[in-house]
Order: C-alpha cells, then structure tokens, then sequence
C-alpha cells in the first residue's frame, strides 16, 4: 500500500474559494471513492435537483435588503431582526427552550438585490482557512486554522440528498465498525407535514463530512435554503473558537444539548437491543463532562 505525505496538499482539488488542507498519512486507497463536493447533490430518491432554482425572488431591487421590505427574510416569520449581522454573522441562535434553530431563507438567483446583499452568506461557500486531520480515536477531525467569531457561517455538512427509503436501507446495512455519515433534518412548520431532509456524505461530500460529534460542540447546524426548497446544512460557530481548535457538531441536530426524551433512551446504556431493532449503537468519545456515552442514532428508520 502506497503511504503518501499529504500535509499542504489540497482535499477540495481547487472546488473551494479556501483551500481545505489535509495533515498527516493517508493511504492512496483511503479515499479513491470519494468525490469532493462542495454543495448538495441529487441522490436516489430525491426528487428535486437541489441545483435548481425552485423558491421565489425578493422585489427588493436594492443594493442590500431590509427585513421589513425583504420577502425572504420574512418567510416562516424570522424574528424582527436581520438574518445576519454587518459582519455575516448569524444573529438568530434558536429558541433556548426546544434547543433547536429557526430555519434561515437566503436570497436568491430570481431577487433583486445585489450579490453584495447582507441576506447571502452560506450561498457564497467556505471563507474560512480548515485542516482535516487525523485525531487520537475519533478517525478523521476538522480544526480550525483561523479565529472564528460566535455566529460566523464555517461550512457546509453537503453530501447526497436521499429520500427516507434509502437513508434506511443504508442505515441498516452497516455495521458496528463502519462509520455513519447520514444526518437527518426534520423541520415542523405550524399544522403542515414534516419537512424531512437526509443527507449522506459518504461517497460525495465536503469538508463538512470529517467533522466529528460531540455532545458539548462548538458548532451548531441550521437549514438554510437558498435556490431550492432543498435545505442547505449550514454550520455555524455557537461561540467564539481559536486557532487549532477541533470543530465538532451535534450529530442529533441540537445546538445546547437539550436532554430531549430520544436522546435520553439513545444514551442509557440498559436500552434493550429490541429498542434500536437491527441498528448498531456506537460509542461516543467526545470526551465532554456531559457526555451521553453513545453517538446519536435515529430510530425513524426502523418505521416501516
């Protein structure tokens, strides 16, 4: 097997606007199949293009929108204030109670306003300098090379977009050494269906897909929809991070930690194997005081 140093060589191959670097050994064969990607893209199932343009455009015709005049910002009732700050920094951290965010609407390809409106952030991709990297017993991890201020946009968690069925057939078919990379996105809008959005970076994916979990992260995810009502996963800092600092997310999509029902049956270690069916429960190594013991799993699948 062919060893190569791969230290200040490239992950991204040049699909980024920063370059992704990559330390340490890697084998050759390691990631022959995967494909670096740095947006979603259309897997089995899904039935939106998530290139395309489906939402409709602001009327704002200015060179950046207000919150009073802007449609998109308006969409699902945001707060009173801008979606981000002057800096780009996202200025609604979700309701404390439930410990989940408030979907964010960006403007898009069909509004008025400029490329420069305060309304785009994530659409303009990765900005910060990351190293993927490999850590002690948590496989491969992402850290930071660059201060990173609370509510800046640090990347994308892109991959495939799945339906449920096959996020289930590849959810059982793995085993207890095989890492899960799906991450599922449920989002309750009012009286209306849920919104269910799965997205599998295993094969095709970006820099997003080596981010670890932890139960005490420092970063935390919201659905940004920008051209498609297909959400974009973006990933934001919840407080300020320093320089060499291993960025970590909650894999069950919370950004406090909330001590919600599922994840208390998740982490209890006398669960019945009956309860997790044919799914395998992986430890968590996150190190956190809080830690739950068990990485998050997503019982959903199981429903026939």
């Amino acid at each position: 097997m062919s060893i190569i140093k791969v230290f200040d060589q490239y992950l991204c191959k040049g699909l980024e606007n920063v370059p992704v670097l990559r330390e340490g050994n890697v084998s050759k064969e390691e990631y022959s199949e995967f494909q670096y990607s740095p947006e979603n893209i259309q897997g089995p199932g899904c039935d939106i293009d998530p290139s395309e343009v489906t939402l409709p455009g602001c009327s704002c015709y200015a060179y950046s929108c207000l919150r009073e005049s802007c449609s998109c910002m308006q969409t699902y009732g945001q707060t009173c204030r801008q979606t981000y700050d002057s800096h780009g920094r996202l200025q609604d951290q979700g309701d404390t109670e439930t410990g989940y965010c408030r979907p964010v609407f960006e403007c898009n390809a069909l509004c008025g306003c400029s490329e420069a409106c305060c309304n785009r952030v994530v659409q303009r991709g990765l900005g910060l300098k990351l190293c993927v990297y490999p850590t002690e017993d948590r496989g491969w991890g992402v850290r930071a090379l660059e201060p990173i201020p609370c509510g800046t946009f640090v990347c994308e968690y892109a991959g495939e977009v799945i339906d449920f069925e096959e996020a289930r057939r590849r959810q059982l078919a793995q085993g207890l050494e095989d890492n899960n990379y799906i991450i599922a996105v449920r989002e309750y809008a009012g009286q209306g269906p849920v919104s269910e959005t799965f997205v599998d970076p295993t094969v095709v994916g970006n820099v997003g897909r080596f981010l670890n979990h932890s139960c005490q992260p420092n970063l935390f995810m919201v659905p940004v929809r920008v051209h498609s009502l297909v959400p974009r996963l973006a990933l934001f800092a919840g407080r300020d991070i320093t320089p060499q600092e291993e960025l970590t997310f909650d894999y069950s999509g919370g950004y406090s930690n909330t001590p919600t029902v599922e994840r208390l049956v998740q982490s209890d270690p006398g669960t019945e194997a009956s309860e997790t069916g044919t799914l395998q429960r992986k430890p968590c190594h996150c190190g956190a005081q809080n830690c739950s013991q068990f990485l998050p799993l997503d019982l959903s699948v199981l429903n026939n």
